[in-house]
């Protein structure tokens, strides 16, 4: 790794699109989201295509869910042989209900003696290094970060990063960095810190608080790559830079569009993009019309006709402001 800043694995949004858009602004390690491994044994097309790496993605983290030790580690060897993924990531954190009914995820958290089982398993499996991902714990009752920490580690995990959440907050309430740091304290392994970085300044924060070796930024990098470019700049120099122009984002945008274009096709690209598009117009004053027009695109000379012309109508306004303060 370059430096210490993570893209965070994300369901529906960390495909190779995305993560080479968010790469080329500096993240040093980037994750895939999380793939199904009775997909990848079953060699389901859908979930073989998400086992696309670009090149220039690399350093990568693959990351795979299951319940079943023979599925997970089939699947992780098929990940070794078949992929160019540097790092074999096993999802031990997400807490939805689906996941949780197979037995994987988040409901892993429940039990230290299943981590080290499933962990050992997928080591002694694979050689590319095997990292782990999870949560502190299931709910306030069920904390168990340290130990499952520890589970992961002598079974062979080469890295742990996890967030500062229960299973049961699912995405609400507040990250505890106190566990993170106890956590950090306790294992000799790398490990990576992840909850409630909105900013660089939060993720300066959680880096002292908690000792962590890493920092992994999540939402806070949904249609906004220039959070990890400006977190990374503080972190290395402590200058905090400034927030992109209106221009600047919608090109970043269509940069990625094209992406996904090439990646999915026309009618999921433009499908998936109207989230992204909405995160990247976020905060612009008066996007409400834009974003409706977004929503109702359906092919991309559509989309692309809609973002150009917010470019043209930013800069007229921008003219129009500047002619009226020379004035």
């Amino acid at each position: 790794m370059d430096n210490r800043v993570v893209l965070a694995p994300m369901a529906g949004v960390c495909n190779s699109a995305f993560r080479l858009t968010v790469k080329e602004f500096g993240a040093g390690l980037v994750y895939a989201e999380m793939i199904s491994d009775k997909g990848i044994v079953q060699r389901n097309r859908k979930t073989l295509d998400m086992l696309y790496i670009d090149e220039r993605e690399n350093p990568l983290s693959l990351q795979i869910f299951g319940g079943d030790k023979e599925t997970l580690v089939e699947a992780a060897q098929y990940v070794d042989k078949y992929t160019n993924a540097d790092i074999i990531d096993i999802n031990m954190g997400c807490p939805v209900n689906k996941i949780i009914k197979c037995e994987a995820g988040a409901k892993w958290l429940l039990d230290p003696n299943k981590i080290y089982e499933m962990v050992s398993a997928v080591v002694d499996a694979v050689d590319k290094p095997v990292s782990c991902k999870m949560r502190i714990g299931w709910d306030e009752d069920h904390v168990y970060a340290v130990k499952n920490a520890q589970a992961a580690e002598r079974a062979g995990a080469s890295a742990i990063a996890m967030h500062g959440r229960t299973r049961l907050q699912m995405y609400e309430g507040h990250a505890n960095w106190d566990i993170l740091k106890e956590v950090k304290e306790n294992i000799s392994i790398p490990f990576i810190g992840n909850g409630d970085v909105e900013t660089p300044e939060d993720a300066k924060r959680l880096l002292d608080h908690t000792g962590a070796d890493g920092v992994m930024i999540g939402r806070a990098a949904l249609g906004n790559p220039w959070m990890i470019y400006r977190t990374v700049e503080y972190l290395k120099t402590g200058r905090l830079m400034p927030e992109p122009p209106i221009r600047e984002k919608i090109e970043v945008c269509l940069l990625h569009f094209e992406r996904l274009l090439m990646l999915k096709g026309e009618n999921i690209a433009v499908r998936e993009m109207r989230k992204h598009a909405s995160w990247y117009l976020k905060g612009l004053r008066g996007n409400g019309k834009t974003r409706n027009q977004i929503n109702q695109a359906e092919t991309a000379e559509e989309l692309r006709a809609i973002l150009n012309e917010l470019v043209l109508e930013t800069e007229e306004s921008e003219n129009d402001s500047f002619s009226i303060q020379i004035g």
